[in-house]
């Protein structure tokens, strides 16, 4: 039973790694559903974390949004998925849809040749394709190792019996849920048959800043700017004994 915390700080990589997270998903900004991380960040918590054999996947997405990237968007993809495969990331997670909603069969085999042989995660811009099964076909076409999925709800709870079905006719491809999985649904979501879970487990906690302006954002108006999404170490080693259990 694995267990991937994402996180997008070395603080929480740190705790993930310590409170029993087999793989990290690197991302950068998790607040809007996670973009590509800073290549330093990538060192720093590669550095932090080597001593705990902590496998790290890194995403692969330019910009918040959909999954319909355009050739400009997908260069620096390319540039950005060789890249981190020559820092020595041990997955990539990625995913692109044509504006049809269909996987992007020439994209993703692109994305692949650039990846060298890095396991390829397919993530939840699966939950957004027009069609689920067509898109599970594509992605044993293209070669994906991984499909992160919430099956095609809000939350991996919500779509547990998609998700059930995923499992049963994926054959190759790791079926991976995710989306709103927690400590308290995790036993329930176990029951899919799935082997590898996928898990934030934040807390927010308050920023050091003692001076607040807070009727000056600096980026979109309402998001709380004096807030931080942390890995909740505890809510990880929760969910690593009832994988364990299971």
């Amino acid at each position: 039973m694995l267990l991937e915390c994402c996180v997008d700080n070395v603080g929480s990589a740190l705790t993930a790694s310590v409170s029993g997270a087999d793989r990290l998903e690197l991302c950068a900004n998790l607040i809007i559903g996670g973009t590509t991380p800073d290549i330093n960040l990538f060192y720093a918590v590669k550095e932090k974390t080597k001593e705990l054999g902590t496998k790290i996947n890194v995403l692969i997405r330019p910009r918040f949004g959909d999954f319909c990237y355009s050739d400009d968007e997908f260069e620096i993809i390319l540039k950005d998925a060789e890249m981190f495969y020559k820092a020595g990331a041990d997955g990539l997670v990625f995913g692109a849809l044509n504006a049809d909603g269909s996987v992007d069969e020439e994209k993703m085999r692109a994305f692949t040749c650039a990846a060298n042989g890095l396991p390829i995660t397919f993530h939840r811009a699966f939950d957004v394709s027009n069609d689920a099964f067509e898109a599970l076909d594509a992605l044993k076409r293209v070669g994906v190792s991984t499909l992160l999925t919430s099956g095609q709800k809000s939350s991996a709870l919500e779509g547990f019996e998609l998700i059930k079905e995923l499992v049963r006719i994926s054959g190759d491809i790791v079926i991976m849920p995710g989306g709103g999985v927690n400590s308290s649904n995790l036993k329930r979501l176990a029951q899919c048959g799935a082997s590898a879970y996928h898990m934030s487990g934040k807390k927010i906690e308050q920023s050091r800043m003692r001076y607040r302006k807070a009727d000056v954002p600096m980026g979109i108006p309402g998001f709380d700017e004096f807030t931080l999404w942390m890995c909740d170490g505890e809510e990880i080693k929760r969910a690593r004994y009832i994988l364990d259990t299971i």
